[in-house]
């Protein structure tokens, strides 16, 4: 069997992070072969390097569509390109998961599309606060997905493993700046990370623990302290999630 073969995608233009298992379940709901896919996708969408084989190699996840095969795709199984597309992380991925064109985000958010398209290139968002809440508007970012659109993950890690290492009343302003989060819903959450993390810390020890089986629960908890902090939040104010 000869090698599949297609298009070289552009340097720098990772594909999105594809759902291969959807894919399949969507296919074998409309009652399709991979003929009749990879059929679809020549004829309707003028991709003529797709072959069955390619298809299946998308659906068992050894490849991954491009964007403008995954648009392709999304077209033949009767779906939104989002339905296809795995939780998106970069602001590409969740451009795309939206079946947006780079066009339509650039002039939503008030910028010259080379500037747009190299903050997408380079997974950077620059924007200011005006072009930020536009940019959450325009791609239905969740208050999570927004945080780490626009680069602020990072931080946010930081101070939540300061303030439930320390004391966490230091941290209130600083997380305000990093997270768009109501004062008193950041001092509670806040306050009860800072709480299970000593909490866990000292049962162990209470529990006759050694110090390498404290630091274990230590460093797992912190490594996962964001996703502590999202669930906190939802669960404690889920209006402002």
């Amino acid at each position: 069997m000869c090698p599949v073969r297609r298009p070289s995608a552009r340097p720098n233009q990772p594909t999105p992070p594809f759902n291969a298992p959807a894919a399949r379940r969507l296919r074998a709901a409309l009652g399709m072969g991979p003929e009749h896919v990879a059929y679809g996708m020549r004829s309707s969408y003028g991709l003529p390097h797709v072959t069955p084989e390619l298809v299946v190699s998308w659906e068992r996840g050894i490849t991954q569509p491009s964007s403008p095969e995954l648009t392709a795709l999304a077209g033949v199984l009767w779906c939104s390109p989002g339905e296809l597309v795995g939780r998106p992380r970069t602001l590409r991925e969740h451009r795309i998961s939206r079946g947006l064109a780079p066009e339509d985000v650039a002039r939503g958010v008030g910028l010259e599309l080379a500037a747009y398209l190299r903050m997408e290139e380079s997974d950077t968002w620059r924007g200011n606060e005006r072009q930020s809440v536009a940019l959450a508007d325009i791609l239905e970012l969740d208050l999570p997905d927004f945080v780490t659109v626009t680069g602020r993950e990072a931080r946010l890690a930081d101070l939540l493993r300061s303030a439930v290492t320390t004391r966490w009343q230091a941290y209130v302003r600083p997380m305000g700046k990093t997270v768009p989060l109501d004062r008193g819903v950041l001092q509670v959450v806040l306050q009860e990370l800072h709480r299970e993390y000593q909490g866990q810390v000292v049962a162990t020890l209470s529990w006759g623990g050694d110090s390498r089986e404290t630091g274990d629960n230590g460093r797992d908890f912190l490594d996962r302290i964001v996703d502590h902090f999202w669930t906190t939040v939802e669960t404690r104010a889920p209006r402002q999630y």
